[in-house]
């Protein structure tokens, strides 16, 4: 086995008010602390713990990867063997370097012939972005888990994560760390609507405002795995993987497995703070969209699959006359695409529908100043298309059998370079003969015996389509991309360098919406959720909500519009160019801005909104879900603004004014109030007595 490395035995990285310390210890590679930058260089620090009764005569050290023959008795970082041989494996560190911010390792176990090359960076929002590289240095080695694994702090007593279905995504499930481990794992082949983003783990004080908060997300957005776990020691850890199907990975000699990018950070300002490091290292990027977010009018919910260029047309000439600034024509412009059953896999213009082409209605929304955009779904093909009769043998399946329809669809084979290249060259000839500036991507079904050549093939097919959209805006500079599965089921930290947008849910609800862009926020910035004012009734609900409930609710992300406007009144049409306006002279802020969720003492009440960086103007919307036991709510207090500048407040009537149940609601919602950030935060505003489903829109601007 390797000898001790000879340089420094320990590295720090301190960056964002995060401290990561590793040690070198018997050849293993230590992670002792990760949590709040402390002061002092861990020298003095009494790491070693107690020797126990029945239990190892020598503290053991397992390290990274918590090897069992380290002593590990929990679950460990790698599994895999070399045809029975090689699965107990013994790593040594063989050398590491490190900056004030970064660090290299590289691992070696010479006698199960494989090298482990580990990457970390800590930048200045306290966001570690860490890579795994394995490398089989004999013969060929079947790779079963590779984990990332991170320390947790004994004060973190709970975790927290998100389960959900289509149109219900991001429901918070919040419980106790015990003994054992805690699994969220997705194996749909997408990262699914029950996917979770991230594993937080964090302590039962722990809220919105204050208390620590530990999170971890994996750059997947195939099949992964989340776990929290706590071993018979009393030891703790959070950790996350690729999943692969048996043999998907087999390492000849020489070649490498590079793991998904692995993202941990810190707060302990509570969950608002966990949220603010993820965004400001998410805004941070290169690939962050710069431009202001345009008001889109999507047309889904406007004509479904009854294309008709006249209507078009008339929506177009409505949508330019409110100031909508990107239209997008969804489903049913293509092939024999009448309904969700046939012409999927066929992307041609269709004759039926469009006998001109799109030509026309392309340079018509342009000529309105306006961006046109087009849906499509290139992974999935009907078995009543073109494409499927002609090649029925390109779909990911196994020794010939048909996986199970979904949504009358199966799943291209982008492991097949027939059709990847059918996907690519389609899509991109129409995106060439048009002035098409942005897609929506969907995907609508899971990956059922998803095999290339008879091989598992979901990590090829992940790879194929991050492949396919980057050589999409390679051939079309200035391509925007939605990432839409069936609604929410692909927002993941894997696809987001890629796309431009995230379609937060297929269902437009306003009262589920407020639930679903709260907890997605979480990890997401506002600016890539896409958030709509949907028809009423409510497609997906069949519930009646005000213009006004609906409108504050979709102000708060990429705003846009899902409905028939040929149907609604002068009225109507005149609230919601009311409601551009405001979107148009706000989003600088809102898609900037800290996001702030109060922690607010009724539940029937959400208090949320946006502070400015320079913290000279917010947003914030307080809304009333259900009816409340009490006749008054508690005050409406905000935090985050500098505690002895002066603040005017007043109601924002955007898209109409919220309803009351009230004889007089107080006198500060139709004259506004002048009050410090102190007591903004402390003593706070009365609060209107609202009707359920109703949002009051709050501006405050520093005097």
């Amino acid at each position: 086995m390797s000898s001790l490395p000879s340089l420094s035995a320990s590295a720090r990285l301190t960056n964002g008010g995060v401290d990561i310390f590793l040690e070198v210890i018997n050849g293993a590679l230590v992670i002792r602390y990760w949590g709040r930058e402390i002061a002092g260089d861990f020298s003095t620090v009494p790491f070693q713990r107690s020797v126990a009764n029945s239990d190892y005569d020598q503290v053991q050290h397992p390290g990274i990867m918590r090897e069992h023959s380290r002593g590990w008795l929990g679950y460990p970082t790698i599994s895999g063997h070399r045809n029975g041989t090689g699965w107990s494996t013994h790593f040594m560190v063989k050398n590491i370097s490190s900056t004030k911010d970064t660090f290299s390792a590289v691992l070696e176990d010479q006698s199960a012939q494989l090298t482990l090359q580990l990457m970390g960076n800590l930048d200045s929002h306290g966001v570690l972005k860490a890579s795994y590289e394995l490398s089989n240095n004999g013969d060929a080695y079947t790779l079963n888990e590779l984990f990332y694994w991170l320390p947790l702090s004994d004060r973190a007593t709970q975790t927290l994560d998100f389960a959900g279905r289509w149109s219900n995504e991001r429901n918070p499930q919040r419980k106790e760390i015990a003994i054992g481990r805690w699994v969220r794992d997705s194996h749909e082949g997408r990262s699914g609507h029950n996917y979770t983003i991230g594993q937080i783990a964090l302590n039962e004080f722990t809220n919105f405002s204050s208390g620590e908060a530990w999170a971890v997300s994996l750059a997947w957005s195939g099949d992964s795995q989340y776990c929290v776990e706590k071993n018979y020691e009393g030891v703790q850890s959070i950790g996350a993987a690729e999943v692969l199907l048996p043999g998907e990975v087999i390492l000849k000699k020489g070649e490498s497995y590079k793991a998904p990018t692995f993202f941990a950070w810190y707060s302990h300002q509570g969950l608002d703070g966990l949220a603010q490091n993820l965004h400001s290292h998410l805004r941070a990027r290169a690939l962050h969209p710069k431009k202001p977010r345009p008001l889109t009018l999507n047309m889904w919910e406007a004509i479904y699959f009854n294309h008709d260029e006249v209507k078009v047309r008339e929506l177009v000439d409505i949508a330019a006359e409110i100031g909508v600034e990107r239209v997008v024509l969804d489903d049913g412009w293509f092939g024999s695409r009448r309904n969700d059953r046939s012409g999927l896999g066929d992307w041609t213009i269709s004759k039926d529908m469009w006998p001109q082409g799109l030509v026309g209605i392309v340079d018509y929304v342009v000529s309105k100043k306006m961006e046109f955009g087009l849906w499509f779904e290139g992974e999935m093909v009907n078995p009543d298309s073109d494409l499927y009769r002609a090649h029925p043998d390109w779909i990911l399946n196994v020794e010939g059998r048909v996986p199970p329809t979904w949504r009358h669809e199966q799943v291209l084979n982008l492991d097949n370079p027939d059709a990847f290249s059918h996907v690519l060259t389609q899509t991109s000839e129409i995106l060439a003969k048009h002035k098409i500036s942005y897609i929506k991507w969907d995907h609508n079904r899971t990956l059922i015996d998803a095999g290339s050549n008879n091989r598992p093939a979901i990590r090829k097919q992940t790879l194929a389509l991050y492949r396919l959209f980057a050589e999409l805006k390679k051939r079309h500079p200035g391509l925007e991309i939605e990432s839409c599965a069936s609604g929410g089921g692909r927002i993941d930290l894997g696809i987001i360098d890629l796309v431009d947008r995230f379609w937060t849910s297929d269902n437009n609800d306003a009262l589920e919406r407020q639930t679903m862009q709260r907890w997605t926020t979480q990890f997401i910035p506002p600016e890539l959720l896409g958030t709509h004012v949907g028809s009423d009734p409510g497609h997906q609900t069949g519930r009646h909500l005000s213009l006004a409930f609906r409108a504050a609710t979709a102000l708060f992300g990429h705003a846009g519009l899902e409905r028939d406007l040929t149907s609604l009144k002068k009225e109507e049409l005149s609230l919601l160019k009311n409601w551009i306006d405001v979107y148009k002279a706000e989003r600088g802020l809102l898609h900037s801005g800290s996001v702030v969720r109060m922690d607010y003492p009724d539940a029937s009440h959400y208090l949320h909104g946006v502070i400015s960086k320079d913290q000279s103007e917010a947003i914030f919307c307080f809304v009333q879900l259900r009816p409340i036991v009490a006749s008054h709510a508690p005050k409406i207090t905000m935090r985050g603004l500098k505690a002895n500048s002066r603040y005017a407040i007043t109601v924002l009537a955007a898209a109409g004014s919220a309803e009351f149940m009230a004889i007089t609601p107080p006198p500060w919602v139709e004259s506004g109030a002048t009050m410090s950030g102190s007591e903004l935060e402390n003593v706070g505003l009365p609060a209107p007595i609202l009707r359920p489903e109703n949002a009051l829109l709050l501006k405050i601007r520093e005097l």
